[in-house]
């Protein structure tokens, strides 16, 4: 090559441009492009296996969506020293395609139809300087998730023969790419244009360490390796579909195909539809499409694994191994019985806390294929997490409530506060109440979570909100029930709750459990509520923000936990922060807080169910939490919680050193006399 005054590259310098040529590469490449497709293609008849499911809607939010979360790898970065590797790694292969692209373009489109080349001067400068770069970080970002896989071997990172081959490969394409760049640089920038060859510094590296080959060599090897190179890159396409390198799609796709909320929210069966023969899953055709796809989207990366209560106090419960199990069965035994693959003492161990899903960087939906598995138990087999809950149903359908007391007596803890019971108030449409107040089961009958109510009235009152309760007319919300897959008797629950909220004509309800405001905010809305619905820290922030509390403030040291039912499924972690400030708390985060909280164990129904599974029980593990931050008080806003930690303390024989009150507490002792 001469020397000329603007930098350049000759593209397919070496190989030349004959039809022979230009023909086998592109022969090559749409046969191993057609493969791609072809099993790729065998894999979505599989996808079609699961029934029906619409995730198409808000098509633009949902591509926006996954540009984001692509591009960013916001979901693959969080809370992840790996995942930043990763991201690194995928930036540097983006800027590395953009790259290949680019030749594509001139060489087959500008070049051939305006014999316009664009790939020279300062812009070749910088996409040279870029790909070499981008090469580099590649190598380096591989090296250490290679250290990180194979010699350093976390304990529950899955490590198969396809990791070796996917590892291999790449290692093969970045290696081979700089070499057949030095090889290039060899024979001609090192003799005919040294000064260029800062802008490939890798290259150049190479280059000189073989400024003593002949150009007859050089030129062989060039060749050589940049058809070996040829083949690898194109082998690598082909194993995608094979191996879970197909997450660089599947992934991509999730994001689009990500449930749109209301986050959490489950999915209403027609109970009364006399075509379906069965409710609930058992086989992998009773799942949706989106549920089988999601193991081709799982990534094997254990977080969800590594965050679960469950699975970190010893309960067998996997959500990584429940997602493989279903993908399995589709691909290879679509009638087997999931039930008995997953197993039992698994199914029923999910606290349905949501950090799996919060966490997964393939946007995987675990919970609601736990729930659908044990309506099918429940609904088809009659089968019960154990005799405590099959009791506890039978309590809640004879006495709307979970303990089995009268439901007359429901709002008996409310004697001599100002509070309306609704169906006794005559003049309710004359003198209307500000909110209704749905307290639930816990707070109607639980001693100490009666307290809890009753601070709430006395703190409304305070800043002069008249409040008002269902009284024998409230049923349990049905969420527990729901949860431990007892549809049938949910919806009952909730269309008679539904019926007597509606009867009142109030405008907002608030309620002191995160899971009846779940409940009534999201799942009661395909039943026909319609009512707006607060949590009380949400309503009490507000009016504290609005100066309507007559509270002091008097300092003191506490921790704060965020219920699951609160931060994971409605985003609430600000408000109940914001109050505790507001009374003078000094709040010590626990190791894990706001969205990374780590749950009481008392989700899911399982505040229904014994613990008899692991070896240590989810609550005392949060206890412990709470005792490493040295507070003296556990703060909480919800009234399992409360019992959960109660309990937790005691088995923890920490009760000198740590106590647990609710956050309305706190506001009542503060509330000027």
């Amino acid at each position: 090559m001469e020397a000329t005054t603007e930098i350049t590259r000759e593209v397919y310098w070496n190989i030349g441009k004959t039809a022979t040529t230009v023909g086998l590469m592109y022969a090559l490449t749409f046969l191993a492009m057609g493969l791609v497709v072809y099993l790729f293609y065998k894999r979505y008849k599989v996808y079609q296996l699961g029934r029906p499911l619409n995730r198409t809607d808000n098509i633009g939010e949902r591509i926006k969506y996954m540009l984001t979360n692509m591009m960013g790898q916001i979901r693959v970065r969080r809370n992840s020293r790996s995942g930043i590797a990763h991201s690194l790694f995928f930036w540097s292969f983006i800027i590395l395609f953009i790259g290949t692209f680019l030749i594509f373009v001139q060489t087959d489109i500008t070049g051939v139809l305006f014999d316009y080349v664009f790939l020279k001067g300062d812009f070749y400068k910088i996409y040279s300087l870029s790909l070499d770069i981008a090469g580099l970080v590649g190598v380096i970002m591989m090296t250490g998730l290679f250290v990180r896989r194979f010699i350093l071997k976390p304990e529950n990172l899955i490590t198969s023969r396809e990791d070796t081959i996917i590892h291999v490969l790449l290692y093969i394409i970045l290696i081979t790419g700089f070499l057949i760049e030095g090889l290039r640089m060899a024979a001609t920038e090192l003799k005919t244009n040294p000064e260029w060859m800062i802008f490939s510094p890798v290259g150049m590296v190479i280059a000189k360490m073989l400024s003593d080959v002949s150009q007859v060599s050089l030129l062989l090897s060039h060749k050589i390796l940049w058809w070996f190179h040829l083949v690898i890159v194109l082998a690598f396409f082909v194993v995608i579909p094979l191996t879970k390198l197909r997450h660089m799609f599947t992934i991509s796709a999730n994001y689009v195909f990500k449930d749109k909320g209301p986050t959490g929210k489950l999915v209403t069966l027609n109970m009364e539809d006399e075509n379906i023969e069965s409710f609930g899953a058992s086989t992998v055709k009773d799942f949706t499409w989106k549920d089988i796809f999601d193991a081709d989207a799982c990534i094997s990366c254990n977080r969800c694994e590594d965050i679960c209560p469950a699975n970190a106090t010893g309960k067998p419960l996997s959500p990584m191994s429940v997602i493989h199990k279903i993908g399995d069965a589709a691909f290879n035994d679509p009638e087997r019985n999931l039930v008995d693959d997953i197993g039992q003492d698994a199914i029923w161990s999910c606290t349905t806390c949501r950090a799996c899903e919060d966490i997964c960087p393939s946007a995987n939906e675990h919970v609601s294929k736990i729930v659908d598995i044990r309506r099918n138990l429940v609904l088809m087999e009659g089968e019960f997490a154990g005799e405590e809950v099959m009791k506890a149903m039978d309590n809640v359908e004879v006495n709307g409530n979970p303990m089995g007391l009268a439901l007359a007596s429901r709002g008996d803890w409310a004697e001599g506060l100002d509070v309306a019971i609704m169906s006794d108030a005559t003049d309710i449409l004359k003198d209307p109440v500000d909110v209704l107040y749905y307290v639930g089961c816990y707070a109607s009958f639980d001693a100490r979570n009666q307290k809890i109510a009753r601070n709430f009235v006395e703190i409304c009152n305070a800043s002069g909100i008249k409040v008002g309760i269902l009284g024998k007319e409230e049923k349990c919300c049905g969420e527990p029930i729901r949860k431990m897959g007892n549809e049938y008797l949910y919806q009952e629950l909730a269309k008679e709750n539904i019926e007597n909220l509606h009867k009142y004509n109030v405008l907002k309800i608030v309620t002191t459990c995160p899971h009846c405001f779940n409940t009534l905010n999201k799942d009661y809305r395909d039943l026909g509520l319609e009512t707006e619905v607060e949590h009380y820290t949400v309503f009490l922030d507000r009016l504290e923000k609005q100066k309507l509390i007559p509270m002091e403030e008097k300092e003191f040291d506490c921790t704060y936990h965020d219920s699951c039912y609160l931060v994971r499924h409605n985003d609430i972690d600000s408000e109940p922060r914001s109050l505790l400030d507001s009374a003078g708390a000094n709040i010590i985060e626990m190791a894990k807080s706001k969205k990374d909280t780590s749950c009481c164990g008392a989700g899911g129904g399982r505040i229904l169910a014994e613990e008899h599974l692991g070896n240590k029980k989810i609550n005392v593990d949060r206890v412990n939490m709470a005792q490493e931050t040295g507070a003296p008080t556990l703060i909480s806003n919800c009234p399992f919680c409360l019992t959960m930690f109660e309990d937790g303390i005691k088995m923890a024989d920490c009760e000198d050193s740590l106590v647990v009150k609710d956050l309305s507490e706190i506001i009542v002792e503060r509330l000027k006399k």
